[in-house]
């Protein structure tokens, strides 16, 4: 009980205590900081709060120093796959801002964008197909992030013996830089005509079994298939129109020509074998000219594809028109029937009331009589239509 009424005494004291714990830091560093950097000192001006100043700079140096570590940290890594000249692979992580600085590029190099574009910085490459990125430089060839794009098989045991020679690649001879662009031009062109080979077939067969003359109605789930493979068809040919416009963009600029022939002038020897006849630039141009003749030739297929679509669409809505008559013409003749009966039998009710029949002029049915025996006798009957004389229905007995 004691303790309890003293308790209020020693609050005040409690609360002029310099804080404990985790304030210490900051206690510590405003003696640090009372001290000049010539070795004097200051004071505070009078009326200043001095701990809970101090504390907030602390604080907010501490926030500093957070936000550098979580930038630090939320960087990207990439799994890089560094191909060399003899097909050797190695893989590795790296984050992205040590990737681009040891590669002498800039951050803006290594964002990832689906369409398709090549560019050239610092004497190197960088590809953009897709999902797929690639740097290219006169020594190796490195793809970032192939992971979740199905693309091991590829990477490991087709890409490696095509750099090393073993391949059916026709600039072999050439600096490794050619090798490693006709590889990927490849790889993509593969990519797309395999998926025209896929639609191709689904499409032929929906298409047949849909202007087929046998069947007299279409079938909606095979409409709802062609719509599905149009639309991929549409996608198909958005690719190979990027493709195509991204070589020709490059095509229609000799300095980038220029650009893309890395060994050119990294290398002495092959920049003396440019001067003595063979220009790298113009065998850079013919390999650039071959990927898009290919994707020339399946835009080309890709169109007609298209326009059979189209065509069969025509025939289907010409059937579908013809149809749509025939029941128009099935709903006139069943309102004209049902137009000349009612006619009919207005005719009926207009006209049955005034017609005459012999019913009419039949004699009345003969009258009973009952006489004081009870005995029922009956008056013959005379019929005026003369098929016989008068007898009598009832006779006395």
């Amino acid at each position: 009980m004691e303790c309890l009424r003293g308790l209020p005494r020693l609050l005040p004291r409690a609360l002029r205590l310099p804080p404990r714990g985790l304030c210490a830091p900051a206690w510590g560093l405003t003696a640090a900081r009372a001290t000049g950097p010539l070795g004097g000192s200051w004071a505070a001006p009078p009326g200043a709060p001095r701990g809970p100043r101090l504390a907030g700079e602390m604080h907010q140096l501490r926030t500093a120093d957070v936000a550098q570590a979580t930038l630090a940290s939320v960087a990207p890594v990439f799994t890089v796959t560094k191909f060399d000249k003899e097909g050797n692979v190695t893989s590795f992580e790296r984050k992205k801002t040590d990737l681009y600085q040891e590669l002498g590029l800039q951050a803006r190099d290594l964002r990832f964008q689906h369409l398709m574009s090549i560019t050239t910085r610092n004497n190197r490459i960088i590809l953009r197909m897709e999902y797929l990125k690639a740097v290219i430089t006169p020594e190796c060839l490195l793809i970032l992030d192939y992971r979740h794009l199905n693309l091991e098989q590829w990477l490991f045991r087709e890409l490696p013996a095509q750099l090393a020679g073993e391949g059916q690649l026709v600039t072999y001879p050439l600096p490794f830089e050619f090798r490693a662009m006709e590889a990927l031009l490849q790889y993509r062109i593969s990519k797309l005509q395999g998926k025209l080979r896929l639609l191709e077939p689904r499409i032929l067969d929906t298409l047949e079994a849909l202007v087929d003359p046998k069947h007299s109605s279409v079938d909606r789930s095979k409409l709802h298939i062609l719509l599905q493979n149009g639309r991929s068809l549409s996608e198909l040919e958005t690719d190979v129109t990027v493709f195509k416009e991204a070589l020709l963009e490059i095509l229609d600029d000799e300095e980038r020509l220029e650009e893309l022939c890395l060994s050119k002038w990294s290398d002495p020897e092959v920049f003396e074998q440019s001067n003595a006849g063979i220009d790298h630039a113009e065998e850079m141009e013919l390999l650039l000219e071959n990927c898009h003749r290919l994707a020339e030739d399946l835009a080309h297929a890709a169109r007609e594809l298209r326009a059979l679509i189209d065509d069969s669409q025509s025939v289907i809505f010409l059937n579908l028109d013809s149809h749509r008559n025939v029941m128009m013409r099935l709903n006139l003749q069943l309102t004209m029937g049902t137009f000349s009966l009612s006619l009919f039998g207005l005719i009926g009710v207009a006209f049955g009331m005034n017609l005459e029949s012999s019913l009419e002029e039949a004699a009345p049915l003969p009258r009973k009589t009952l006489r004081a025996g009870g005995r029922l006798d009956a008056k013959p009957s005379l019929r005026p239509d003369g098929l016989g004389s008068s007898r009598s229905v009832l006779t006395p007995r």
